[in-house]
């Protein structure tokens, strides 16, 4: 059976929340193929902390 060697879970972590003062953080898991994407991944998704889509960044 063949593996998924190039394909790596991410964490997007909302970019916006840390200097709103709104408690929580919103956070999504995703996959992304490291090979093909070296640099990291920022994808529109919706904050229900803040109520509106923002920009989540790929953390480490």
């Amino acid at each position: 059976m063949a593996k998924k060697l190039n394909r790596v879970q991410v964490i997007l972590q909302c970019t916006e929340q840390k200097g709103s003062g709104v408690k929580g953080m919103s956070r999504y898991v995703s996959v992304k193929n490291k090979k093909n994407t070296t640099e990291r991944l920022e994808v529109k998704k919706y904050n229900p902390f803040l109520k509106r889509h923002t920009i989540h960044r790929e953390i480490k």
